[in-house]
C-alpha cells in the first residue's frame, strides 16, 4: 500500500497543478496506446472467444482515457496538450517491447503495464482527492486480469518450454519500464516533484522512496508468480 501524503495538497500551487496534469497526461497516453496495442494483439488471438476478451480489454482502456480527459478538462487542460510530452518515451518503450506472440502480448499487458500502474499509484498518493479517485479507477485491476493469468498458465501447461522465454520477457519488460520512467522523470520536473515535494508540500524522503521501490519489486514478483513465472 502507498504511504499517504504527509501534508495537505496545495491545489492552488502552480507546481502541484503542473504535476497533477503531467500524471493525468502520462496516464491518458498510456491508456490510449494500450487500447491501440490490445486491439492489434487481438488479431493474434487463437480463438474467437480470446479475441472478444482482448477487444473488451481494449475497450476498457478507451473508457479510462475518457475519464482522464474529463478530469483534465476540469483542471482547464486539453488532453492532447497534456499527453504531448509523453509521446516519445511511450513510443520508444513500445518500439523496444513489441511482442512476438500472443502470449508475449498478454505478459506485456499484465506485467509491463502492471509495473507502470503500481508506480503511478504511488505518485497518486500525493494528489488531490478527486484526481486520486480518477487515477485509482483507471488503474484498478479488473476481471480481465484473471483472463490473462488463465491464458498464460494454459499456454505454459501446453508447452512448458515457453515458461523460460516468458520469464526472460517479463524481466526485460520491467527493465524497459524502469528506463522509461527514468526518462520521464528526467524530463518532467513537475511530475517527480509530486513525489519529492516542496517546503509547503512535503513528499517522500530517501527512506520512503526506498520502501516505494521495494513495494514495486514485490508486486512485480507477485504478478510473475501469478502467471507461473519466475521473477
Amino acid at each position: 500500500m502507498s504511504e499517504p501524503a504527509p501534508g495537505p495538497v496545495a491545489a492552488d500551487d502552480p507546481g502541484y497543478t503542473a504535476g497533477a496534469v503531467d500524471l493525468l497526461g502520462v496516464l491518458a497516453y498510456g491508456e490510449l496506446t494500450a487500447f491501440d496495442r490490445l486491439a492489434e494483439d487481438a488479431r493474434l488471438a487463437p480463438s474467437l472467444a480470446d479475441k472478444v476478451h482482448m477487444v473488451a480489454m481494449a475497450s476498457t482502456q478507451f473508457e479510462h482515457f475518457r475519464l482522464i480527459e474529463a478530469r483534465l478538462a476540469e483542471l482547464g487542460t486539453d488532453v492532447m496538450t497534456a499527453m504531448r510530452p509523453f509521446h516519445r518515451p511511450f513510443d520508444s518503450f513500445h518500439a523496444h517491447t513489441a511482442p512476438n506472440s500472443w502470449l508475449e502480448g498478454l505478459v506485456k499487458a499484465y506485467v509491463g503495464d502492471g509495473f507502470a500502474a503500481d508506480f503511478y499509484r504511488e505518485i497518486a498518493a500525493f494528489v488531490d482527492e478527486r484526481t486520486r479517485a480518477v487515477v485509482d479507477e483507471v488503474l484498478a485491476e479488473d476481471a480481465q486480469a484473471a483472463f490473462v493469468v488463465d491464458r498464460v498458465r494454459a499456454g505454459i501447461a501446453a508447452d512448458p518450454d515457453v515458461a523460460g522465454r516468458l520469464a526472460l520477457w517479463g524481466r526485460r519488460l520491467v527493465g524497459e519500464a524502469l528506463s522509461q520512467a527514468q526518462r520521464v522523470a528526467a524530463d518532467r520536473d513537475a511530475l517527480t516533484g509530486l513525489l519529492t515535494g516542496t517546503d509547503e508540500r512535503p513528499g517522500m524522503d530517501l527512506a520512503a522512496a526506498s520502501r516505494m521501490f521495494s513495494r514495486l519489486v514485490e508486486k512485480h514478483a507477485a504478478r510473475m508468480s501469478d502467471l507461473g513465472l519466475q521473477a
